[in-house]
């Protein structure tokens, strides 16, 4: 009996034993199936697909195609239809680097329970495509696409679909300006236009844009408006408030009457490589009842701008997308007036123009001379030649502070006059009078201009003074 108990006993242990091996082998032989390929396992033209959704972390997006990309709830919403060919352009030559068939358990791949689960449909067939786990140490996401099988692909999905709605809108875009501006016009809190002139009788400088004021074309800083521009350029519109705006948020965000309207004229190619002048605009406000509010205060404050932190929009054209600027975006727009692009310098002029300079001194004349040989001109006083690099930067440092039309009052601290060679412009005037312990005054040609910081104009003073003071001793 007892022999016969053991008898059973090793059956039973060999039957185990026989199961487990089996288990063990066929699970050898399920291994066996992940393989190597190459194979190209969804090619699905963008131009063929009508429909597009995709779920991923509890959100679920939906879009179709009419004559253009529409947002399922809402087809006002303005979809941008690069991001979405972007994100079909995946499925356009989809390649696995790694198959597994006959696939058992599709939860050790996160395919039970997706990461993301992208459907399309084009007129003839739906598809379905789940994305699993990514594998680590293969640097490749599972995903399945619906025939049985598992793949890994080393261009991940998620790459693409880890989107949010905001992600997709079709923001106004800014252009790049490149010495192709031909016009700024500013119409609001300013009110005036800036052109573009080459070679111009306007300056004596090489200046290209001029602000037509009172009948004139007034010389600008070319450096100080392209940087006005590139601001334009370089404007972060994608915090949008809204991208279908009615007639009540127009006014909510004060862009029904913009404080500032910058249009700006600019050359272009179109596709055929033709030029165009395309018009670009902008327009700017401030919160309304923040700016209200601020309006009450300004009187209290010489600058309530300088500190004061903005709530401000912009908005492209007639565009139907209202955009929240910085703080420091809105007041860099709104710094658009004349003074805001002239030139600082006293003479922005080029030295090598320079033919004679007359200085009057404490009472003292004194005349500097110059002969140009080729591209260099040599300077000379009581015909000594001269080093006169100091001078020079003492009258090129010679910078405004801020500007004024208040007339002088004090005493005549030095005055020049240029004369230049050009027809246009062939002498200019400066004259720097004494105004406080801290600034002086300039007058150009009779006209008051700006105030200087008063070490600025001591330190012309002395470059005179180490000129005519060594030669003559």
């Amino acid at each position: 009996m007892r022999r016969s108990k053991k008898l059973y006993l090793l059956l039973c242990i060999l039957a185990v034993t026989s199961i487990a091996t089996y288990a063990v082998k066929q699970f050898e032989e399920h291994k066996e199936k992940i393989k190597n390929t190459e194979a190209i396992i969804l090619k699905i033209p963008y131009d063929s697909v009508k429909a597009l959704s995709w779920e991923y972390e509890g959100e679920n997006l939906a879009f179709h195609k009419e004559e253009k990309w529409l947002y399922d709830e809402d087809e006002a919403f303005p979809v941008d239809e690069e991001k979405i060919k972007k994100l079909l352009g995946l499925f356009e030559e989809l390649q696995a680097s790694f198959i597994i068939e006959e696939v058992e358990d599709y939860g050790q791949y996160g395919l039970e329970d997706p990461t993301c689960t992208i459907n399309l449909s084009t007129d003839e067939k739906s598809y379905e495509i789940k994305l699993g786990d990514y594998s680590i140490m293969d640097s490749q996401r599972y995903i399945s696409i619906g025939d049985g099988n598992v793949y890994l692909v080393k261009d991940d999905p998620m790459d693409y679909f880890d989107v949010v709605l905001n992600d997709l809108i079709d923001h106004d875009e800014t252009p790049i300006f490149s010495n192709n501006v031909t016009r700024i016009q500013f119409k609001g809190a300013e009110n005036y236009n800036i052109v573009y002139e080459e070679d111009s009788d306007n300056t004596y400088g090489d200046d290209v844009y001029f602000a037509q004021k009172s009948g004139r074309n007034l010389p600008l800083d070319t450096t100080r408006v392209n940087s006005y521009l590139s601001k334009i350029t370089h404007l972060n519109l994608t915090d949008y408030v809204t991208y279908n705006a009615s007639e009540d948020e127009l006014k909510k965000y004060g862009l029904d009457k913009p404080e500032l309207t910058v249009t700006v004229d600019y050359r272009s190619k179109n596709k055929e490589g033709e030029k165009t002048t395309d018009t670009f605009v902008l327009n700017i406000s401030r919160d309304p009842e923040e700016k209200k509010a601020a309006e009450k205060n300004s009187k209290k404050e010489n600058d309530p701008l300088k500190d004061e932190k903005i709530t401000a929009y912009a908005r492209v054209g007639n565009s139907k997308i209202l955009y929240r600027i910085t703080s420091d975006d809105y007041k860099d727009l709104m710094a658009a007036s004349y003074d805001s692009f002239r030139h600082l310098e006293v003479f922005y002029g080029d030295f090598e123009d320079i033919e004679q300079i007359d200085i009057s001194l404490e009472g003292n004349d004194y005349t500097i001379t110059s002969e140009k040989k080729g591209n260099k001109r040599t300077y000379y006083y009581k015909e000594e030649e001269l080093e006169i690099i100091d001078f020079q930067n003492a009258l090129r440092n010679l910078k405004a502070d801020s500007f004024t039309d208040e007339k002088p009052t004090q005493k005549k601290e030095i005055s020049l006059k240029i004369y230049l060679d050009n027809k246009n412009y062939p002498e200019i005037s400066i004259d720097l009078y004494r105004y406080d312990g801290t600034y002086c005054l300039a007058v150009i040609d009779g006209e008051p201009v700006s105030f200087i910081k008063r070490p600025k104009v001591v330190d012309l003073i002395e470059a005179v003074y180490s000129i005519v003071l060594n030669i003559d001793e």
